[in-house]
């Protein structure tokens, strides 16, 4: 499966609907058919799968033990908002109110793409989050997230 990547700046129209990026489009794999799901993501973003990626979550969420009551409580979490959304004729995206409302998302929005997804954030609350931290910030992170795993690649 190749990977989504990039980031781009978009509006959010009168009617809540984005422009689906060209850039980002062309990425999506074919078998999605132009459907998506779209959830709650971490740090109050929302998160979208293809829908053929959401399927392969989906199996491997079912895999977990649901008589244990943080499995349980980790799928409703998940799952919790998830709806699923498709490209209209002019290739966009009508997002849920009640998901808008929850990531803070009013008119200007950053799609961020990586691995196999891509997250909507609020403009200002991605470059607060990420954009307006100092270089030795993200050092840190790097070494920390990252430090052991140059040794082991090579």
């Amino acid at each position: 499966m190749p990977y989504l990547l990039g980031e781009y700046e978009c509006l959010l129209d009168s009617k809540s609907r984005i422009l689906m990026p060209v850039a980002l489009k062309r990425q999506i794999p074919p078998e999605a058919q132009d459907k998506f799901i779209i959830c709650r993501g971490f740090e109050h973003c929302l998160t979208v799968y293809p829908l053929n990626v959401w399927n392969k979550l989906t199996e491997n969420l079912s895999s977990l033990n649901f008589f244990e009551p943080d499995d349980r409580n980790f799928v409703r979490s998940f799952q919790r908002g998830a709806i699923e959304i498709q490209l209209d004729s002019a290739s966009r995206l009508l997002l849920p109110k009640q998901l808008l409302s929850y990531a803070g998302i009013e008119k200007d929005i950053v799609l961020f793409a990586y691995a196999d997804r891509f997250e909507i954030w609020d403009k200002d609350a991605y470059n607060h989050l990420f954009l307006d931290e100092p270089p030795e910030a993200f050092s840190e992170r790097a070494k920390k997230v990252m430090g052991n795993k140059d040794k082991q690649q090579q």
